[in-house]
């Protein structure tokens, strides 16, 4: 019978993963629902359907969150695991209340990091590892700015000389394609940093052997993912959806497509990537194709500081967390 330890990993794993979906259902719906291309209820509805489904994919960025981080599952406890997931949790909270939006992936990472440093030193991370999680995290949104950029261009080129109005139409199907690829792809990505930590966990307490993660691991982290979606988190979907830069439904259409394929293109590399820094490098991309002062840089540069902060910030929490658990057990 497994240990109420183990128990609360999982819980606490998955309550993660459920303030992931809400905390990043801006992700997959802010453009389509700025445009008017869908309404909100169908919007969330559509992308926690897709979430669910994009997180039975596969489990490749799953086994690079758990065996990437520490060294060895086996120099990590349930103690350095709730306190990763504690750091990461608050970090999630904050930035949802104050409407930023903020990378999940950086904070589970910095809350790792924050716990195994206190509980281990640095002999316990993967170094090499820690390096390739974290230059997929900012080197994605650097991508995804270049080619949403070279997107709307060519979009411009292309459809520039239609009438607004034809042209509206026409993209407000087409986002329709557009926001079900994104929800789809944020799943398969997003779903699994979960599955990796829980996975982890279930390794270090003995209770598996290796970092393959079973199906019923699957199933909880994407329900987990799709009701937090539904759930809904309208703060981030303003500012994603217009406060960086005013959409339309052609400009929606290339940050979506452009997201979309770029974080499937991390999942079927097993790179964990940041969801919101891919779309918000995105959008940024297509308002400069537009024109640079198209961009409201004041919120983007709010929300960079943001991006800086999470990895230290969660560090700080989680190490703190584990420091009061130890003291108080």
């Amino acid at each position: 019978m497994p240990d109420l330890l183990i128990v609360g990993v999982v819980l606490l794993a998955l309550v993660f993963d459920y303030i992931n979906g809400f905390h990043d259902t801006a992700n997959a719906i802010a453009t389509s629902v700025s445009t008017r291309a869908l309404s909100p209820r169908v919007a969330v509805w559509m992308a926690a359907s897709l979430n669910f489904l994009g997180a039975m994919y596969s489990t490749g960025v799953a086994k690079t969150i758990g065996g990437d981080l520490v060294k060895s599952a086996q120099m990590v406890n349930q103690q350095v695991i709730i306190a990763a997931l504690v750091g990461a949790i608050v970090w999630n909270l904050v930035t949802w209340w104050l409407g930023i939006p903020s990378s999940s992936s950086h904070a589970l990472v910095g809350g790792v990091v924050g716990a195994v440093l206190v509980s281990r030193g640095v002999e316990g991370l993967k170094i090499e590892g820690i390096i390739k999680i974290v230059l997929s995290l900012i080197v994605s949104p650097v991508i995804a700015i270049v080619t949403g950029l070279i997107i709307m261009t060519a979009l411009f080129w292309l459809f520039g000389r239609m009438a607004p109005s034809n042209i509206n139409s026409k993209f407000r199907r087409l986002q329709i394609l557009s926001a079900a690829m994104m929800s789809f792809s944020h799943g398969s990505n997003d779903a699994q940093k979960a599955m990796g930590i829980i996975t982890l966990a279930l390794v270090s307490g003995g209770y598996l052997t290796t970092l393959e993660v079973p199906t019923w691991v699957k199933l909880a982290a994407a329900t987990a993912m799709g009701c937090g979606t539904a759930a809904g988190g309208w703060r981030i979907i303003r500012t994603m959806g217009g406060k960086i830069f005013k959409l339309e439904p052609m400009s929606g259409f290339a940050a979506d497509l452009n997201s979309a394929l770029i974080v499937f293109s991390a999942t079927l590399l097993h790179l964990p990537v940041s969801t919101t820094h891919v779309v918000s490098g995105s959008i940024m991309g297509v308002g400069t194709a537009k024109r640079v002062s198209a961009v409201r840089w004041g919120v983007a540069q709010q929300m960079v500081m943001a991006w800086i902060l999470t990895i230290p910030s969660t560090a700080l929490v989680s190490a703190i967390t584990y420091q009061l658990i130890v003291t108080l057990c």
